[in-house]
């Protein structure tokens, strides 16, 4: 079956020819920057839209994060070999992480799903390795190491495939990254320290010590301290409780019955809106603090779920709620997900997907790696995307279609400098709207 399948991808070079994928060009009617970015606040909060276009100042790379409907825009004008996925949507080099499965072993893997969709698989590779070449930038790496670092990424994506794509199915499902096989990627001493500074964080990651860091006592009764513009309340919760238990209890109906019964157990006791990321900003994103009778704390975050960037340009979800298609398509990539991960609907018809906030979840601090660093980082990245097309039971078409020397890898190296060069003049765009007050900035103080 593998061979039959790999010929068939192979067959699929005649049409869209490998080198095809290294050239990017402008669409004759590609909408403006500033507009692009317009569209892309649409129902956000407004008095967080400035705060998300300060954010976005930052530098090519950070801007780069919160235009994932740009480039999904721009990528459906690009060649594609025909093979779907479901697709993470939005495969950026700071949407992987570190967080504990269901029997608390510590694995690697995607962790951000907000843009997953059915999808041309090319299209997070593509992103991906786009990030990678704007981060080499952002760190003065000469054009050379950029390229030497983005193709490791997509090499090991590409060996890893061939790999995963001839397990025995059920074995590719049990499958996962973690620190262990983190530590085995090289024996330098720098990984093998990386490793254990992980371990040590990842203990310190419990919801006891968000409870302490993020909530201040109250007449004997925790509260989630406001710290506007990132973290207020909203909605007076005592006088809202009806409806948020109404919304809880819509949720819960989303999850297994023996979670459902463990998280019966705890009651709602405070809710608060906090700011997150960069692409999410203005965003409708919540945290909920939940106790039990021990006064033990479940902290769950609440984000609003929207039409994904891929499905104008794709195909229409096929979940009539969008926090459903979150969850469905991150169960789908992920080796293993939270045991609290479900949807529900607001008051207002909008739609949110639930999750654990901060339990044993660690961030790759890639902004301080260096060449070496960013390397195996990518080696990561390409092995980890690599198991999430897989589980789609597409990898032998895929494998078929890349084949086995570097013509493909080369072709990827190829766009994601040119589009690198793409997101820069964006920038300056971006940049220069800023400066003419076509759109507005605020700088985040909290008070």
């Amino acid at each position: 079956m593998f061979k039959e399948k790999y010929n068939q991808g192979k067959k699929l070079r005649n049409k869209t020819p490998r080198n095809s994928h290294a050239h990017w060009k402008v669409p004759k009617k590609r909408f403006s920057v500033e507009s692009m970015i317009e569209k892309s606040n649409y129902d956000r909060l407004p008095d967080l839209i400035p705060i998300r276009h300060f954010r976005m100042t930052g530098s090519p790379f950070i801007f780069y994060r919160a235009t994932a409907s740009l480039m999904a825009r721009d990528l459906s004008y690009t060649p594609s070999s025909g093979i779907k996925v479901q697709a993470c949507g939005d495969c950026h080099l700071m949407n992987f992480g570190v967080f504990a499965t269901p029997e608390r072993a510590l694995i690697a893997d995607i962790n951000d799903f907000d843009e997953t969709n059915p999808g041309p698989w090319e299209w997070d590779l593509k992103r991906l390795a786009t990030s990678f070449m704007l981060a080499c930038r952002e760190k003065n790496f000469s054009e050379k190491e950029g390229r030497n670092i983005t193709m490791e990424l997509v090499s090991s994506y590409q060996n890893k495939l061939s790999e995963y794509s001839q397990m025995n199915f059920l074995e590719l499902w049990y499958t996962k990254f973690t620190l262990e096989d983190i530590r085995k990627m090289s024996s330098d001493k720098r990984v093998q320290d990386a490793v254990e500074t992980m371990l040590e964080k990842a203990s310190t990651q419990s919801h006891d010590r968000v409870l302490y860091k993020i909530t201040q006592k109250s007449l004997s009764h925790h509260e989630i301290s406001n710290q506007p513009p990132l973290v207020y309340h909203p909605i007076k919760v005592k006088e809202s409780m009806e409806m948020i238990n109404q919304f809880m209890g819509k949720y819960k109906n989303t999850l297994q019955p023996d979670r459902k019964k463990l998280l019966d157990q705890y009651r709602v006791i405070d809710v608060a809106l906090k700011v997150v990321g960069v692409g999410s900003v203005g965003t409708r994103c919540y945290v909920v603090l939940l106790m039990n009778h021990n006064d033990e704390p479940i902290f769950v975050q609440v984000k609003e779920a929207r039409q994904s960037v891929l499905e104008p340009y794709t195909e229409k979800s096929v979940y009539s709620h969008q926090g459903e298609r979150v969850v469905q398509g991150q169960r789908i990539i992920q080796a293993a997900s939270d045991i609290f991960l479900g949807w529900s609907m607001g008051p207002a018809g909008r739609h949110f997907y639930l999750r654990q906030l901060r339990d044993k979840k660690i961030s790759f601090e890639v902004e301080s790696y260096k060449k070496f660093g960013l390397t195996i980082y990518a080696r990561l990245c390409g092995y980890i995307l690599a198991h999430a097309h897989c589980k789609s039971a597409q990898g032998p078409l895929i494998c078929g279609y890349i084949g086995k020397g570097e013509e493909f890898a080369e072709a990827i190296v190829n766009f994601a400098a040119g589009y690198a060069d793409q997101t820069e003049k964006d920038y300056e765009d971006f940049m220069k709207a800023i400066k003419k007050g076509k759109l507005a900035i605020k700088e985040e103080i909290v008070q």
